[in-house]
C-alpha cells in the first residue's frame, strides 16, 4: 500500500504522549456557562497529565468547576501533518502539589503573574497523522 492509500493513520498512545512531551504550546477549549473559550497555553507533561500555570480568570474558574475540556497540539509541513487531542477535566493543584512544576523546563511565555497550577487529567488521548496531497506540478500554457 502506498501513502496515498493510507492518508490518515491513528497514532498510538505512546506516540501521542511522546508528541505531547516534546511540545510546549497548544490550545485549550473549555465551556463556562453558555460560552466556549479557546485559549493558547504553554504546558508540560507530568505523570500522565498536563500542567500549566495561570492567574485569576476564566481558566482558574473552569478548574474550580472541574470543567470538561479539550486540548490540542498539532504540526504540519508540505507533505505531512499530525494532531493530538486530549480530553479530560481541569483541577487546580493544591499548594502541597504545586512542586510538580518545580525543576521542569517550563517558563511562561508572557510575563504576567501565574501563581496557580492547573492540571488537565486526561480521560481520552487520541492522535492522527495525515499524509497530505503532493502539490500538482505547474503546467505551462503553450
Amino acid at each position: 500500500m502506498t501513502d496515498i492509500d493510507q492518508p490518515v493513520e491513528e497514532l498510538s498512545q505512546d506516540e501521542c504522549w511522546s508528541l505531547l512531551a516534546d511540545g510546549e504550546f497548544g490550545r485549550l477549549a473549555y465551556r463556562l456557562v453558555d460560552e466556549v473559550h479557546l485559549v493558547p497555553i504553554n504546558y508540560l507533561v507530568d505523570s500522565g497529565a498536563l500542567l500549566f500555570r495561570t492567574g485569576s480568570g476564566n481558566k482558574l474558574l473552569a478548574a474550580a468547576l472541574h470543567s470538561d475540556v479539550a486540548f490540542e497540539i498539532d504540526w504540519h509541513d508540505d507533505l505531512a501533518a499530525w494532531s493530538v487531542v486530549v480530553r479530560g477535566e481541569l483541577h487546580r493543584l493544591q499548594e502541597d502539589e504545586e512542586h510538580r512544576v518545580d525543576g521542569l523546563a517550563h517558563q511562561p511565555w508572557i510575563l504576567t503573574p501565574t501563581p496557580d497550577v492547573v492540571e488537565l487529567r486526561p480521560t481520552v488521548v487520541t492522535g492522527r497523522r495525515f499524509r497530505l496531497r503532493r502539490p500538482e506540478p505547474d503546467h505551462e500554457l503553450v
